[in-house]
Formats: structure tokens, sequence, C-alpha cells
């Protein structure tokens, strides 16, 4: 793919976003970027403020080329963005630990996106009270509807942040050991050691009254299941688009 070429699959490729280090493990379809950050409910957004760069860890959804986080009006990072601010938000998952027969050729198996935006405060009340609605059913689908409502003042104390997605790219590494021929009959012990998030048994809450029953709506949150595999089915469900 060229500079600067953007077509309705896949974002624009510029130097700014393109692979550099081991290239043919980059990805810039718009398929592939979205289902590593709906596989995810933790991202990093990276910004500059006054010189001194920060990152911070947060809860994240999508809608769309649209990423949304929430966070408390307090923030440093919030009151930054209030008036739109460049932005780079990643997201990765670790799925594997490469042994080889060589330091230099230990790995990992992993896939990230990092997404380039400039971030805004969500001002418009309705806007944000569908992004409050959304940061509970985009995860548990249809659970906002069946609890209390956010008071006024919880409202107040929440800012939501919206950032398109301007340009992103993928990385993936996704195979086994990558050992040079003659490393081959090294007598040492080489292979993959998988990783995954699985999900144990729920635990309910001490104080629920009797005959509260688990709804089907967390049905995708089964024991033994993984939580990648969670989050893209409930992103399936929710995704507006």
């Amino acid at each position: 793919m060229s500079d600067d070429t953007l077509s309705a699959s896949a974002y624009a490729v510029s130097p700014r976003n393109r692979v550099k280090r081991t290239p043919d493990r980059g990805h810039y379809d718009r398929e592939t970027v979205h289902a590593i950050l709906d596989a995810g409910m933790l991202c990093h957004v990276a910004w500059v403020l006054d010189g001194q760069p920060f990152c911070t860890p947060t809860l994240h959804w999508r809608e769309g080329d649209t990423l949304y986080w929430h966070g408390s009006s307090a923030s440093r990072m919030l009151r930054t963005l209030r008036g739109g601010l460049a932005a780079c938000v990643t997201v990765s998952h670790l799925d594997g630990l490469v042994l080889a027969r060589c330091g230099f050729n230990h790995s990992a198996n992993y896939r990230s996106a990092i997404c380039f935006g400039t971030a805004r405060i969500v001002e418009d009340p309705e806007e944000k009270a569908r992004a409050l609605i959304a940061v509970i059913d985009r995860f548990y689908p249809e659970r906002a509807a069946t609890l209390r409502a956010n008071t006024v003042q919880e409202v107040k104390a929440t800012t939501v942040i919206a950032m398109p997605i301007d340009q992103a790219s993928a990385k993936i590494r996704a195979k086994g050991v990558a050992d040079d021929p003659e490393d081959l009959g090294h007598p040492v012990w080489a292979g993959v050691l998988p990783v995954r998030t699985v999900l144990g048994a729920a635990e309910p809450c001490p104080h629920m009254a009797p005959g509260i029953a688990r709804p089907a709506t967390l049905d995708a949150y089964a024991e033994g299941g993984t939580l990648d595999a969670a989050l893209r089915a409930t992103q399936a469900l929710y995704d507006p688009a």
C-alpha cells in the first residue's frame, strides 16, 4: 500500500503509522485493527503536556471508526483534552512465549494495534448519555437498562472522550520458533508456551436477594472461555455499524 492511500477497508499509510521493523507483520486493514481493539478492554493513551509525555491506562470501547474512553472529570489528562489534543492509543495482547535455541531468537507471539487521532471531550449531553450507556452495554449486553440510573452528580463527575481514528496499524506475530538452520540440532528445549486470559467461575455478590439469576446476556463470559473471545462476542452484539 502506497503512502496516504485510503480505502473503505484500510487506513491510510504514512510514515506516522507504517510498521518499519519486520514490516511483514504489519496490517492496515480495518478488519484486523478493529478485531485487536475489540478483543481488549484496556488501552494505553499517550499524550504530551508542556513537553512532558504521559501514558494513561484506561478502559476503551469502539463505535465504528471512533474510540471512546472515560474517567474522572478531575483527571489531568481529561482536562488537557478539552480543547482537542493529538493522542496515540495502543491495545496489545500477549499470545505466546517463544523459546528458541539462542537468546537472540527468543520472541513472543502478540497482536497489537496503534491508533492516531485528535481526542475531544464529549460535551453534547445526548452523546454523553449514550456513551455512559455504551460503556456498560458494550461489555455486558442489555445491562444498562436494568441498573439504577446514574445520578446528576455521577454524570457530572465523569468525563467521556471520543477519538476518531485518523490512522492506525496493527502488528502481529503468530508463529513458532524461528531458529537459524544451523542451530536446529542444538540440544535444548525449544517451543511456544501459549498465553491466554481464561475466565473463572462467577462469584455472586452475597448481598443479592434470593432468586436473582445470572442473565443469559452474560453467556459470553462462560467459565473456561477466554476473555478475548468474550469481548469479541459482545462487540459483535453491540457494534452499531
